[in-house]
Order: structure tokens, then C-alpha cells, then sequence
């Protein structure tokens, strides 16, 4: 399954009477972490855990402590230390050496499941929000709100997160633990042959919303794209038009025609999403343009053909890698260039 919250409130909600869950959120860190702020994760009666807080390090421990709260309506911190030779992850010699630090909270009918209810909701509806988990001091009643972009105080917490996802705000003299959530990325892709089976399988397992198009009856065999979200038989010229692209975030092309692809870059136009891929050779985006009757002047946004990373890809499963890591890095503001230094321009 994958990690996206969207998807582990999905599994939650059914079963939000039916046992008792604590709610598990990275609020702070120092030093190295595997998760960041604002990563959450549910812990139940029975064991399952729904989601993660580290590599697979503390989810244990942490679900020990979990079960001491799921009844009570409370909420409790924890703090692993990964440079403390008393601290249970030095120990264990697990974790990647800092510290983070975990908020537990009960989630019940009491306390109106934390708003995990609105949350989801709101994710469904593909809509914004920040979600608000107020840190205790001691163990005290689990509080957590949710604000909209309506909301008078939105734009002034988004300010005190300067651009982070997640952050300690204060708010009448008590920290709360603020955490910009968004719908997962929806990823359009135009053409549905051989090689976007793995590019779409690949986005879906990612837990992205992913729309596929190709009017062509041999295509975007629903057979061959289970994965999808769904499927769309218009004319690429026409995608402007479908209520469902209205939020798109990225878009790729691949129908391999060129009067295909010439149609969809026009239409994508209109839709602007973030990125935009163009499978093929410089030549081929050259071609497509010229068909299209545009200059890179007429573009919104830079059009990257060929799209992806240069990862010395040539099967489609390498191809849908690159494509994609390329696209993930344009949503997040990412570089794209590796951490440790080993490759280099």
C-alpha cells in the first residue's frame, strides 16, 4: 500500500469505531531522521500499524507506548536519541543517529478523532489544509484542528512555516505542531502504450493520482492499467475541456504520433500543470513544436523534452524511473543531484 496519509486515512476510517487508535507524528528532529516533520502514522488494538516514523527502527517501541494511551483520550511525547548511550535506539544501534522526537495522541469519538475525519475530506475533495496537533507539556487531553485556506489565521500560519511542510508554532502561549497537508500529485499521462504500463504502475505506487488518456481503441487497455484512476478517451486537443484534469500537477507525453503529442502540448497549455514531459529526442520535441505551431516563447511553462533524469535509461521501466524522478524533483523544488556528491555534471 502505499505512504501517502490520504491512503492510511482510507484504511482508518472504516475501522475508526471498531478499535482503538493512537496517532503517531514526527514533530520535531534534530540532526539526521529518516521521517520528517509532519510524518504521521496510526498504531491499533491489534497490533497493525498504518504507515511509519523511522526505517522500520521504532515503529515497536513506539506502539508499546501507543497502547498505553489508546483508551485514555491523552496525549503523550516521546524522544529517541540516537547519540545517548542510555537512550533505547543507541542500544539497539538502530535509528540514523539524531533525535526525533514523536507526539502520541488518542484518537477517539470523544475528542471528534482528532479532525482526521475533515482531514480526509478535505484530501478526497483534492483541497489544502493545515492540520493542527497541539503538543502537551504533560499528558493532557489530545486537541488537533484543522484550518482551511478560508480561514482568517491560513495565511499567517503558512508565513511562520516559511516553506516548510511541518513546524512548532505558537498560539496563545501553547506549541502546536502545524503540518501543511496537500492531495497527493496528480499525474496526467497522454498515451497509453507498452511503455506507460510501468510509468503509470510505478506513479500509482507511489500513491499518485494518476489520469490516463488516449482516444486510440488499441491503447490504454484497461486490462493492461488496473493501477489508473482513470481512464479518459478524448482527444488529447480536448483535455482542456475534462472537468476531472482540472487540478492536474504534472503531465507526460508519450502517444509516440506526433500530431498526437502536438495537440496535447497545446492543450496542456491551458491546464498548466507544474511539469510537463515530452518522451522523445531533441529533434522530436523540435517536430512536435513545429506541428503544434509554437515557439518556446508561446510555453507557460518549460517543457522538458527529452523529459527525465540522465540515469542511463533505456527499458521502459528505466525510462518510467527517470521520467518520474525528474517530475517528483520539479513538485518538491528539488535539485535532483545526488546527496553524497558521487555523481557529478
Amino acid at each position: 500500500m502505499p505512504n501517502q496519509f490520504s491512503e492510511h486515512l482510507s484504511q482508518w476510517l472504516p475501522q475508526r469505531d471498531e478499535l482503538d487508535w493512537v496517532l503517531g507524528t514526527v514533530y520535531a528532529i534534530e540532526g539526521p531522521s529518516y521521517r520528517k516533520p509532519g510524518a504521521m502514522m496510526f498504531f491499533n488494538t491489534q497490533g497493525h500499524q498504518l504507515g511509519m516514523l523511522s526505517g522500520g527502527c521504532l515503529e515497536s517501541d513506539i506502539h508499546n507506548h501507543a497502547r498505553r494511551l489508546m483508551t485514555s483520550g491523552e496525549a503523550s511525547t516521546l524522544c529517541y536519541d540516537g547519540n545517548d548511550e542510555d537512550d533505547i535506539s543507541f542500544q539497539l544501534g538502530i535509528g540514523c543517529g539524531g533525535r526525533i522526537h514523536i507526539l502520541l495522541q488518542s484518537v477517539q469519538a470523544a475528542n471528534h478523532y482528532l479532525g482526521l475525519d475533515q482531514v480526509q475530506g478535505c484530501l478526497q475533495r483534492r483541497e489544502a489544509l493545515l492540520y493542527l496537533q497541539q503538543i502537551p507539556a504533560a499528558k493532557q487531553a489530545a486537541l488537533a484542528r484543522t484550518v482551511g485556506p478560508d480561514d482568517s489565521a491560513y495565511a499567517q500560519l503558512l508565513q511562520q512555516l516559511q516553506g516548510r511542510r511541518a513546524g512548532v508554532v505558537q498560539q496563545n502561549g501553547t506549541d502546536w505542531l502545524c503540518t501543511h497537508l496537500r492531495p497527493p500529485p496528480h499525474l496526467l499521462v497522454i498515451g497509453g502504450g507498452v511503455d506507460a504500463r510501468p510509468l503509470v504502475g510505478l506513479a500509482t505506487q507511489m500513491g499518485w493520482d494518476v489520469s490516463l488518456c488516449d482516444p486510440r481503441p488499441a491503447n490504454a487497455r484497461r486490462e493492461h492499467f488496473m493501477q489508473a484512476t482513470r481512464t479518459l478517451r478524448c482527444a488529447p486537443a480536448d483535455l482542456h475541456q475534462q472537468a476531472a484534469l482540472a487540478d492536474v500537477d504534472a503531465a507526460v507525453v508519450m502517444t509516440h504520433n506526433v500530431n498526437l503529442d502536438a495537440d496535447a502540448i497545446t492543450a496542456l497549455q491551458q491546464l498548466s500543470p507544474a511539469y510537463i514531459g515530452l518522451l522523445g529526442p531533441v529533434s522530436r520535441r523540435t517536430e512536435v513544436l513545429a506541428t503544434a505551431g509554437l515557439a518556446e516563447a508561446d510555453l507557460k511553462l518549460p517543457l522538458a523534452g527529452p523529459a527525465g533524469l540522465r540515469l542511463g535509461a533505456e527499458l521502459p521501466e528505466e525510462i518510467a524511473l527517470s521520467v518520474l524522478a525528474e517530475c517528483h524533483a520539479v513538485l518538491q523544488g528539488a535539485d535532483a543531484t545526488s546527496m553524497s556528491g558521487l555523481i557529478r555534471s
